[in-house]
């Protein structure tokens, strides 16, 4: 059997989806689309139900895709059920989808969803009488602690077992002999749910007059006949309101509210947190504190008094190679380590740094030289690179999934909506944006909920400035590097700067683009705040595990095989002659990255740099088919340079080092690295998606443009006001120069 599951964002679907079928559930995509398609399997019934997650709608109107996609899911596959989630707490506004379900001739269960935070609130749902009302079975629960779910599921399935005939709100409305006449001819026709589709019809539904091309004059005729002083001819509008009308009247008398003047938990916490003033630096300094528990070894900043003062293990006495004091060191040595820190160490330390230390010694008795080198350097130091990183992108993950499942990101995407408006954007751009943090991919897939198409150009192509988990092993070996080797700043420090250098990038890059070649009228941006709540374990777990998986297969997949090709072409000459690893400058690798480097002279790791120089601008390379690949070279040619194992409790920081001490490069040049490959084309897996949302492939081909010269640009100027703090008026006297030609060009425009 096949069960549906149909409702508005933030009604509790994905909770109640993760609840339903656990690891059994997999993400996929939509046939012929790159929307999300998650199917799972609940196995509690008397036989295994399919259980599909329609993506989040308001109606069933063809406005996004993914309206069609549920829309077209529920006509054509014919689900045995369709469960309706229904947010209690905002019953009368998800209400509205319900009317339009109810519409088809389906099976369907109203599931009333967050009955917890309707009880915690005082409010109450007569669930009897609003059952009576709707006509199908409504049941009451709680997703998020899984209340009532069996009782859902028992009476879907007895749902299923009988055909159900659509019915609709609008029977009493002066549309309803409309309606009627033109659900006979369609029913004549022998069209399914012909109600839906007469329904559809008579609003002027883009995808029915496609689809009933024959029966539209039909309808025009009927139309004629009707007349109404309100809303004229905009028969959509006259059927929403009627819609409303009735949901008012008859459906919203079944919650009976404590007291409706009463303030909410989260109307007073979005005093605060949605303030005018205090939003956006309240934004920043979670954003922060997330960024110091995920990645400082200062946690408590008390280091910052003096330099070493406090004690390490080693001075205390303690015995470092014992294995209980090795574990005291994954949280304190001399300083207080940060949560993500102490998981880390943990990581590396105890399971990756012992497992792969083993196993290089096993590799070590083959004796082979060559072979050695090549399972040892190229394929063990590479993962080892790539997989040291997997606690901390893990720990980042999870916090913005807890800022998401809690309703907090919603808010941001309010409050930033008061700005983006100015730069041509609607706050809902935020939500893709915001995602880019955890992947590109589906970022740049969220960007089909925006309206218009050059609102969507330019998201998908600010997308990569938001620092994906993919680049957060740059960051961090590279900032760590930094504090190690020249004791310059604090590493969460430089971390959240260049978070904050790729969001501001983004601002600019928008604001340029809507005032130029993607200027267009600023969307409406209108969403629901869902109430604050804590997320649920269980899915939190979840969404981690599924993003484990993405990156393991990953790991094992494109970047291995990445790390096995760098090894070898930086071990062969042109002429097919093994180098040993002293000899690496004579390879086919050197010869590429010698031939290229003098173009990143302007951004600091370029001609200025010693013999290894062109190590960086190959990393960058190897970096657009993976960003995780940037470490990974790096690890692999450090192993080289340095012709002995990597100390195991620094991971990526030592390759960073290796490489500083092998090429000289200064701390601007380093951090027009990280902004480079922040900034620039990004992996290949999120080229494919832009090409696949881009409109065209001129679109495409001027992206692909747009991200070389952005990141070009964004590093010159890292680096040179670095260097040389002056230059910064050089590049001040630029942007003037460009804001003046963009008044200009528009001036021009309106002129014509």
């Amino acid at each position: 059997m096949n069960f549906a599951l149909a409702g508005n964002p933030n009604c509790g679907k994905t909770t109640l989806f993760n609840a339903l079928t656990g690891s059994t559930a997999h993400v996929g995509n939509w046939p012929g689309v790159t929307v999300d398609k998650r199917e799972g399997t609940y196995k509690k019934l008397e036989q295994k139900v399919q259980i599909v997650d329609l993506p989040g709608i308001y109606s069933l109107s063809p406005y996004t895709p993914e309206e069609v996609i549920s829309r077209n899911y529920i006509l054509d596959e014919h689900p045995d059920c369709v469960i309706n989630i229904v947010d209690a707490t905002n019953l009368e506004r998800n209400l509205y989808l319900t009317t339009q379900i109810l519409e088809i001739d389906v099976p369907v269960v109203v599931a009333l969803n967050m009955a917890d935070a309707l009880e915690k609130s005082g409010d109450r749902v007569d669930v009897k009488a609003l059952e009576e009302k709707i006509g199908v079975p409504v049941v009451s629960i709680s997703a998020l602690k899984g209340q009532g779910i069996d009782e859902l599921m028992q009476r879907a399935y007895a749902a299923a077992q009988r055909p159900r005939e659509g019915r609709t709100v609008l029977q009493d409305s002066a549309l309803a002999h409309l309606i009627r006449d033109v659900q006979i001819a369609l029913a004549g026709q022998n069209v399914a749910s012909p109600l839906f589709h007469a329904v559809k019809l008579v609003e002027g539904d883009e995808l029915e007059t496609k689809a009933h091309a024959s029966t539209v004059k039909m309808v025009e005729a009927f139309k004629k006949t009707f007349t109404d002083d309100t809303f004229g001819d905009d028969f959509e509008a006259l059927v929403a309101d009627a819609r409303y009308g009735y949901i008012s009247k008859n459906f919203a008398s079944a919650l009976h509210k404590k007291n409706t003047q009463a303030l909410t938990k989260s109307d007073k916490a979005d005093r605060v947190l949605t303030n005018r003033w205090g939003g956006i630096p309240i934004f920043l300094a979670i954003l922060f504190a997330i960024f110091h528990l995920t990645f400082s070894e200062n946690f408590l900043f008390l280091n910052g008094f003096g330099d070493g003062w406090m004690p390490t293990l080693e001075d205390l006495g303690m015995d470092t190679g014992n294995f209980g004091v090795q574990l005291l060191a994954c949280v304190y040595d001399g300083t207080v380590y940060s949560p993500g820190v102490i998981i880390n160490n943990l990581w590396n330390n105890v399971i990756v740094g012992n497992l792969f230390g083993l196993l290089s010694g096993a590799v070590e008795n083959i004796g082979v030289d060559w072979v050695v080198g090549f399972i040892n350097n190229g394929i063990i130091e590479g993962l080892a690179a790539v997989l040291s990183f997997l606690p901390q992108i893990l720990v980042l993950f999870l916090f913005f999934s807890i800022l998401e499942d809690s309703g907090y990101m919603a808010r941001v995407a309010f409050i930033l909506d008061r700005i983006f408006g100015k730069f041509g954007l609607s706050g809902r751009a935020f939500m893709p944006m915001i995602m880019g943090f955890g992947c590109s991919i589906p970022a740049m897939i969220n960007t089909r909920t925006l309206a218009d198409q050059k609102e969507r150009t330019a998201t998908v192509r600010v997308i990569p400035f938001f620092s994906c988990g993919a680049k957060l092993p740059i960051l961090t070996a590279i900032a760590g590097a930094i504090v190690v080797q020249f004791g310059v700043g604090n590493a969460d420090f430089i971390t959240f700067g260049m978070y904050v250098l790729g969001v501001a990038t983004a601002i600019v890059a928008v604001l340029v683009m809507r005032n130029t070649t993607m200027r267009g009228e600023v969307p409406p941006f209108i969403m629901e705040l869902p109430a604050y709540h804590l997320p649920q374990f269980k899915s939190l777990m979840i969404h981690l595990w599924d993003k484990c998986k993405h990156f393991i297969k990953k790991a094992f997949t494109i970047i291995l095989a990445s790390t096995i090709v760098i090894w070898f072409i930086s071990h062969f000459s042109f002429d097919w002659k093994f180098l040993a690893d002293e000899q690496i400058n004579e390879s086919i690798l050197a010869s590429i990255g010698m031939f290229v480097q003098p173009l990143f002279t302007p951004l600091g790791f370029g001609a200025q740099l010693q013999n290894w120089g062109w190590v960086f601008v190959v990393a960058a390379v190897t970096g657009l088919i993976a960003k995780e690949n940037v470490i990974a070279t790096f690890g692999v040619l450090a192993a080289c340079i340095i012709g002995s194992a990597l100390p195991e409790d620094e991971e990526g920081i030592s390759y960073v080092v290796a490489m500083i001490d092998a090429t000289g490069i200064t701390v601007p040049a380093l951090i027009a690295f990280i902004a480079f490959n922040m900034t620039t084309i990004p992996c290949f897996a999120a080229v494919a998606t832009a090409r696949a949302e881009l409109p065209s492939k001129k679109s495409f081909n001027w992206t692909l443009l747009f991200w070389l010269v952005t990141s070009y640009i964004v590093a010159a100027a890292v680096y040179t006001v670095g260097s040389w703090w002056w230059t910064i008026f050089l590049w001040l006297a630029a942007a003037v120069l460009i804001s003046l030609g963009i008044v200009w060009f528009n001036r021009r425009k309106k002129a014509v």
